[in-house]
């Protein structure tokens, strides 16, 4: 044998390098489908197996960070799809696939229709945000479709009767997986929706992997869910969890809980509303009627003001006051006028002779006819002025003021009491109508129809048959009165 060149000889450890090197490079990223065999996870938190088929088997590790976000627990004998690079180990010389990504074998490719029918159905607008439907504020009667032996209907049942115990709940029973589930979801759907009978439809299910929900991503089940005339709320599996049911709904709840809540109103904020309705209703009414009470003093007042009495009573007060100055003027003027002519006679009579003193006689006479005929001109027009004023006040007669001052204030004075009648009677038109919106929905008028609402021994309502046992003594609630069964067989309802 020849012996090779120093250069030649290599050691474990760097045949090992080149090798992982060789292999490294000639092979990218690489898929591979194969059954999970010998699985371990350390304390570390990588996760070991191998990779086998019915021929071979391939060493597989996946560190810490991507062994967390796998969204299944791998087990022995699984089949799943894996996405890894290709590696050797060089201290031991382990050829192995370090891996990267990893799912169920069969939901991978669900998971890629899923987005390819997706991709598609919101091309088709199907899932556009204008289409979607507001939820009725106040539901009278909610379809809940979901299986009826699940804890689903139980959580919902649970949360609207703490919320809104008013609302009528129907169960619409339905497999929620498995072959003929979606064919089945779709035609009680439409059936729902044709009934007439419901404000609401429910669509819920519980938590499970893609292959459980899958019955919830049929294309002709997001196409029944769009078309409903009546607003459709899914909510499907956990708050991860996304299927096309949840897209074409009107709104998607994370959970069945949060579903019920977001349908139902809190009957306490509603008793709280109404609360503050009818007092801002009746203190509006209050402040109505007080500025209608102060509108009626001011009128009473300025009518008192106007009446005819009163200005009467003005008129006289002014002619009184008129006489007596007309008399006063003329008595004053007349002795003023008398003081000058005795006193010019008097100095006449001191220093004229008799025959200029006869003629100041005379002529003192004269002046006195005219004072006289003044004083009778004055007067005379003095009555005139009276009768005027005299006309002046019959043209304005008491008695015709005071009829039609009468008939003014019968004109307005059912006016305010009209208003504040009006304005209570739609305010009891409101709220009989929301009396008669409660007593519609209330548990009461649904006994007088012929219904009635069974209580176990200890006072719970029963809501399933499977909630009693024959032998057990029931208490049945009726529109009049309570009656004492007791249960002899039960009968349970096939799901349709």
């Amino acid at each position: 044998m020849q012996t090779p060149a120093a250069d030649q000889i290599l050691t474990p450890s760097q045949l090992n390098t080149l090798a992982r090197g060789l292999l490294e490079d000639s092979f990218p990223l690489l898929w591979i489908e194969a059954e999970l065999g010998n699985v371990a996870r350390p304390a570390s938190g990588h996760l070991y197996f191998n990779l086998k088929d019915a021929r071979a088997q391939v060493r597989a590790a996946m560190f810490r960070g991507r062994a967390a976000s796998l969204r299944f627990a791998p087990r022995e004998g699984q089949k799943v799809l894996a996405r890894g690079k290709l590696t050797l180990y060089e201290p031991r010389g382990d050829y192995q696939i370090i891996i990267e990504q990893m799912e169920e074998a069969g939901e991978g490719a669900l998971r890629r229709a899923f987005e390819a029918l997706k991709a598609r159905l919101q091309a088709e607008g199907l899932f556009a945000a204008e289409r979607k439907r507001p939820l009725p504020f106040l539901p009278r009667r909610i379809a809940v479709l979901t299986s009826p032996s699940g804890a689903v209907i139980r959580d919902i049942c649970s949360v609207l009767s703490r919320r809104f115990p008013l609302i009528e709940l129907e169960l619409l029973p339905i497999p929620v997986q498995g072959e003929g589930a979606a064919a089945h979801i779709t035609q009680m759907l439409q059936r729902a929706h044709a009934s007439g009978r419901y404000d609401l439809l429910l669509l819920a299910r519980g938590g499970g992997s893609l292959e459980d929900l899958w019955a919830f991503n049929d294309e002709q089940l997001a196409h029944a869910i769009a078309a409903s005339p009546i607003p459709v709320v899914s909510a499907i599996g956990h708050e991860t969890d996304f299927t096309l049911a949840d897209f074409a709904a009107d709104l998607r709840a994370p959970t069945p809980s949060a579903a019920a809540e977001l349908i139902a109103p809190d009957q306490q904020a509603i008793a709280q509303r109404l609360g503050r309705a009818r007092q801002q209703l009746q203190a509006r009414a209050q402040h109505q009627l007080q500025q209608s009470m102060q509108q009626l003093d001011h009128a009473r007042l300025r009518l008192e003001a106007a009446s005819p009495s009163t200005q009467l009573q003005f008129a006289q007060l002014r002619q009184q006051q008129l006489w007596q100055r007309l008399r006063s003027a003329l008595s004053q003027r007349l002795q003023t006028a008398l003081q000058r002519t005795t006193q010019a006679v008097r100095a006449l009579e001191a220093h004229a002779p008799e025959r200029r003193l006869a003629l100041l006689a005379t002529r003192q006479q004269a002046v006195g006819h005219r004072l006289q005929q003044a004083w009778q001109h004055s007067w005379q027009r003095a009555q005139q002025r009276c009768q005027s004023a005299g006309q002046r006040l019959q043209h304005q007669h008491p008695g015709a003021r005071l009829q039609y001052c009468q008939q003014r204030l019968a004109q307005l004075a059912p006016r305010p009491q009209a208003a504040i009648a009006q304005q209570l009677r739609l305010q009891q038109q409101q709220l009989q109508g929301l009396a008669r919106a409660l007593h519609a929905i209330s548990p009461l008028a649904t006994l007088g129809r012929g219904y009635s609402i069974l209580h176990s021994a200890d006072g719970r309502v029963l809501r399933s048959v499977h909630a009693v046992q024959p032998g057990d003594a029931l208490n049945a609630r009726l529109a009049d009165g309570t009656l004492q069964l007791q249960v002899t067989a039960r009968t349970p309802l096939e799901a349709s």
